[in-house]
């Protein structure tokens, strides 16, 4: 079996990948450039494994090492193999502060205004419209710009890099992008060095200024890390509102029911986080010493991935799994990880959803599908996926 799964329905999981689970929670299958690798997809068993020391994200010979893609990002191993742990406990050290619930809540009432000034636009402008070009894609750039200190009128710029950077079948497109969203994050710092930004406090400062204003952190690490922050921090949320909105309005009753009862709100967004993630593919990692996962024997070195849109449709976890209910009992899905490495902003993640659709079915109580869902189309070579358009009507 090689990845990816072919998947004909976006809104149903790849029949090969639903077949692979029947079968257990391991597989042997082969990345998409053909490197042989562990296919996790059982809940219990990749909600331990992402917690679990004996797997990393570096290898002790990457230049050996087997890879899930061509990404520069995700296609291989990041790191120094004799101090990934240390490094990745000082970084969440520092930014953690950045994301506490006090200066999330402080940001709360700004993605509300923000969001608020997109629909009025929507609403403007009239059906038919484009959900993803005018509220899907801007407000998550437009929240992590304010957030990060990064000016919002460089978001066509730093979207065509990270877009680049995040290909998963072209590794030169991917590398350079990766280098341009780098050096950019580079000039940005130097800019703020040069206009006295850094070295306020850090109420009064962005992330990206006050990293750079730490001791012992330099100004190509302040910008390194804002730039994964800019990556990671719109690129996600971007294809989880297009995606969430999608399976709303695809599945009968369920924009209704929210439209009917604003309280379902947060068991709404968790949905759209547990629902898509369907192709298979999984976080990559690599053994660092031999281990057995499920009666499977995984040696040191080998590439281990953690399908965790698999493990959010495990049926053995998950009722019905593959039916999006935005009522559903709340599980604990995967979409965020688990453990050490929990995603940092996922906080912010959750706001930015629950204002967007908390407002959408207020303002657009009749929203519906501007086409068949099958007319759709996903961005399958990026690294995050999503919508590349989603025309709706109301």
């Amino acid at each position: 079996m090689q990845l990816p799964f072919e998947q004909s329905d976006p809104m149903r999981p790849a029949p090969g990948l639903r077949s692979l689970q029947l079968q257990g929670p391991i597989h042997a299958i082969r990345t998409a450039i053909g490197d042989p690798a562990w296919l996790v997809t059982g809940y219990e068993q990749v909600r331990a494994l992402l917690d679990d020391e004996r797997l990393g994200r570096s290898h002790p010979a990457p230049e050996t090492a087997a890879r899930s893609g061509e990404s520069a990002i995700f296609g291989g191993p990041l790191g120094d193999f004799a101090t990934e742990r240390a490094d990745h406990r000082r970084m969440r050290s520092l930014l953690q502060p950045h994301f506490s619930p006090r200066r999330m809540r402080a940001l709360r009432g700004r993605v509300e205004q923000l969001s608020k000034d997109l629909l009025d636009g929507l609403e403007a402008a009239g059906p038919p419209a484009d959900l993803h070009a005018a509220l899907a894609l801007p407000l998550p750039i437009a929240v992590i710009c304010e957030l990060l200190g990064v000016p919002y009128e460089d978001r066509a710029q730093f979207r065509a890099w990270t877009q680049a950077a995040a290909d998963v079948t072209d590794r030169a497109r991917s590398e350079q992008g990766l280098g341009e969203l780098f050096g950019y994050g580079q000039t940005l710092v130097a800019r703020k060095r040069e206009q006295g930004l850094i070295g306020e406090t850090e109420d009064d400062s962005d992330v990206i200024s006050a990293l750079a204003a730490i001791d012992g952190v330099s100004d190509d690490e302040a910008a390194a890390m804002g730039m994964v922050l800019l990556f990671a921090g719109h690129e996600t949320t971007v294809a989880a509102i297009g995606e969430g909105a999608l399976c709303l309005l695809a599945t009968p009753g369920q924009w209704q029911a929210l439209v009917d009862d604003p309280s379902r709100i947060d068991a709404a967004v968790e949905e759209i986080l547990r629902a898509p993630g369907l192709g298979g593919g999984g976080i990559p990692r690599y053994a660092r010493t031999d281990l057995e996962i499920a009666g499977v024997q995984v040696r040191t070195g080998d590439l281990v991935l953690l399908d965790i849109g698999a493990a959010n449709h495990d049926n053995a976890v998950f009722a019905d799994p593959d039916r999006f209910d935005a009522g559903r009992p709340a599980v604990p899905h995967l979409s965020f990880g688990h453990g050490a490495r929990y995603c940092i902003g996922a906080p912010l993640a959750r706001i930015e959803l629950q204002v967007v659709f908390s407002q959408l079915a207020v303002r657009l109580p009749t929203l519906k599908l501007g086409c068949a869902p099958e007319e759709l189309t996903f961005n399958s070579h990026v690294l995050t996926g999503g919508l590349a358009a989603l025309p709706v009507i109301w």
